[in-house]
């Protein structure tokens, strides 16, 4: 009930109904005929009755019996106290028609041994449930259609955002049907267009910026190399080279973003333990605590390079990196450190391009900046996320969840 269609339909089956209502109740107590008024006007006519028949005793039209149908106690004793409280108590009975009890008989004594059988439909109180629930059920019909109607731009909007890629651009929507529905789809398109336009010229931006700026460290590199003093020397080549990583790490990160590579089936658990082993004999502390036999799909070149990243990211600012692999709904892989951690207000911005936590104590630990956002990258392209939490003993807790192999992503 929390969406708008339906807060529309209920808004629409309340107004209505309720007008209905008051206005039934309106008509009822104006012009309806009450229960105590019929059972006097058909009193009358069974005075009328019983004296124009005892004129004529030997009419055909009389009976000798009452009518044998099972006697109506309640509406007997009702009729005999309305004939009586207008002066002329009749001997009469009340019976259950044999063939539809819905009605009744009534069997008025005339005389000593005749009966006049009448068929009435007995007053009774106006069935007002019935009436509200027949205009309940319509109006509920039409309510439902109404807003249906009325509220499909806002179901386009909600399928167009629902099937928002992993990239961020949004899907081309068929410009059809009502004059409302095409004017939000066109709009939506156009969006659709401009973003995709306002992203490919930030990617052509970042990777000019970061291919142009190999040709002048180059330079800079041979002409550091001529520096006689040993110190500057090495100071000057030190600044050099992370220049150089951060233009290759730029042009990295287009890379990740623009390429469309076919994912394949990854045996995550073969995956982890191979990156795990090679970053160890490269003097990175990496431990595999514990794996279960799991498939993902995604492109294994670039799910090894976001996993890389984060093992290395925290073997270097974490002092010691401890995976696992885990499967339940999705395939998961855990990632703890022994290291400082990060302040908690700084653990959304830990994916932003050039974030350092602690810029003072990082300065001397190799890294852009930038291996946290091409992670991030890597994996939502696969269909997955990644989330990193503070552990509660010290250090971070990075964990990485992937579809399992059967219900991959999209291509990426």
């Amino acid at each position: 009930m929390q969406t708008l269609r339906a807060k529309f339909a209920l808004l629409l089956v309340g107004a209505i109904v309720s007008v209905v209502v008051l206005i039934t109740l309106a008509v009822m107590y104006f012009f309806a005929t009450s229960t105590q008024t019929q059972v006097q006007l058909l009193a009358n006519q069974l005075i009328i009755m019983e004296r124009l028949a005892k004129q004529a005793p030997d009419a055909p039209g009389l009976s000798r019996q009452p009518d044998a149908g099972a006697p109506d106690v309640d509406q007997t004793d009702l009729l005999r106290a309305a004939t009586a409280a207008l002066g002329t108590p009749l001997d009469l009975a009340v019976t259950y028609k044999a063939d539809d009890p819905s009605f009744r008989v009534v069997s008025l004594r005339v005389g000593p041994s005749g009966w006049v059988q009448v068929e009435i439909d007995p007053p009774s109180e106006p069935q007002l449930w019935v009436w509200l629930a027949l205009i309940t059920l319509g109006v509920g019909s039409v309510a439902v259609f109404a807003s249906n109607r009325m509220s499909k731009p806002l179901t386009l909007l909600e399928s167009a955002v629902e099937q928002v890629g992993p990239d961020g651009t949004l899907p081309t929507l068929a410009e059809k049907g009502p004059e409302e529905v095409r004017a939000t789809a066109a709009a939506i398109n156009a969006l659709s267009a401009r973003l995709k336009l306002a992203v490919e010229s930030r990617m052509r931006l970042v990777a000019a910026a970061g291919h142009d700026l190999r040709t002048p460290l180059t330079r800079m590199r041979l002409r550091a190399e001529f520096v006689s003093d040993d110190e500057d020397r090495a100071l000057w080549l030190q600044d050099i080279d992370e220049l150089q990583r951060i233009a290759h790490s730029a042009i990295q990160l287009v890379h990740e973003e623009t390429s469309k590579t076919p994912p394949e089936a990854v045996q995550l658990d073969d995956l982890v333990r191979t990156i795990a082993g090679e970053l160890r004999e490269q003097g990175f502390d990496i431990a595999v605590a514990e794996t279960c036999d799991i498939q993902v799909r995604a492109s294994r070149l670039r799910l090894s390079r976001a996993l890389r990243n984060l093992f290395i990211n925290a073997a270097t600012h974490g002092v010691r990196g401890v995976v696992s692999v885990s499967a339940g709904a999705t395939a998961r892989i855990t990632i703890s450190d022994e290291g400082p951690g990060i302040a908690a207000d700084s653990l959304e911005q830990v994916f932003e391009p050039f974030f350092r936590a602690d810029r003072a104590r990082s300065q001397n630990i190799p890294g852009t900046g930038l291996g946290l956002t091409i992670s991030r990258e890597i994996v939502r392209k696969a269909g997955g996320d990644i989330t990193i939490t503070n552990r509660p003993g010290g250090g971070l807790i990075q964990v990485v969840e992937l579809p399992l192999g059967g219900s991959g992503p999209h291509p990426a």
